[in-house]
């Protein structure tokens, strides 16, 4: 009887160290629409497996990160995402990067609000995200948030109250993890879009778009732990919307040394 119940305990404390040593993510949130979910063409060397590089897939398990490592839309292609996972897992060689992909195509930012619906995916971006980062911080540490988004918010509607959106997205984001000083990065959306938005508004100065990224710059510039990433002399796909292969995986690098950046 001693023996048996030496034995039980010696299996319930390998299963707790085995728990203990998968627990050891760094995990990021990419968040924001397509250009962040990614659009590029996806290439071999995109579909090989990094060292230590991971993502949450569809049914929330831990997968080598290949791309498309987002499932939003079945254009879903090559995106920063993978890129920045390589480039932080190089400069942490000693841990696990978990990347958490809940980027929506299409969406904007209002979408991103408790209960806010998005109708091309029929999702609820917010909430769906909520459910996977829950599901996420189980097995890790959130280090990090990805936002790249602002193209849906690009007209005259929408983009002289997206300063007070933006503010409060990160004030949500950050409250769901506890973590009020979580390193929060945005990116720039396309020069080139920006460039058709201001043709499209000829009559608004600033254009809508610029608006949008005056004031996502000016939110990262003020808060005390975030930072924006410019797009300069990338390249679109074609379509002067999304990025092309190139481009995503030089913006992903961009993004990974502005987190480490911050994270210093």
């Amino acid at each position: 009887m001693i023996r048996k119940f030496f034995v039980t305990t010696l299996i319930v404390c390998f299963a707790f160290v085995l728990r203990a040593q998968n627990n050891n993510y760094e995990l990021y949130l990419l968040i924001g629409q397509s250009n962040m979910a990614g659009r590029g063409k996806v290439e071999a060397q995109d579909t090989i497996a990094y060292p230590n590089v991971f993502t949450l897939n569809k049914n929330n398990e831990w997968v080598p990160a290949k791309d498309p490592i987002h499932f939003d839309k079945s254009m879903a292609g090559v995106g920063l995402g993978r890129t920045f996972g390589i480039e932080m897992a190089k400069a942490h060689p000693n841990t696990k990067i978990g990347l958490i992909p809940c980027a929506v195509g299409g969406s904007s930012i209002d979408a991103w609000k408790p209960g806010g619906y998005h109708e091309q995916t029929k999702s609820h971006p917010w909430d769906d995200m909520r459910k996977r980062l829950k599901a996420a911080l189980k097995d890790g540490t959130l280090k990090g948030i990805l936002w790249h988004q602002g193209e849906s918010d690009s007209n005259p509607e929408k983009c002289y109250e997206y300063e007070a959106k933006l503010r409060d997205l990160i004030t949500r984001v950050r409250e769901l993890t506890n973590a009020p000083d979580a390193p929060f990065v945005a990116g720039e959306i396309g020069r080139f879009y920006i460039k058709r938005n201001k043709e499209q508004y000829a009559e608004m100065k600033p254009a809508p778009a610029e608006v949008v990224m005056n004031t996502t710059k000016k939110v990262a510039k003020d808060d005390g732990n975030a930072a924006f990433v410019s797009s300069k002399k990338l390249t679109h796909r074609g379509d002067n919307t999304h990025f092309n292969t190139a481009s995503y995986h030089k913006l992903g690098k961009r993004y990974a040394k502005a987190m480490l950046h911050l994270q210093k």
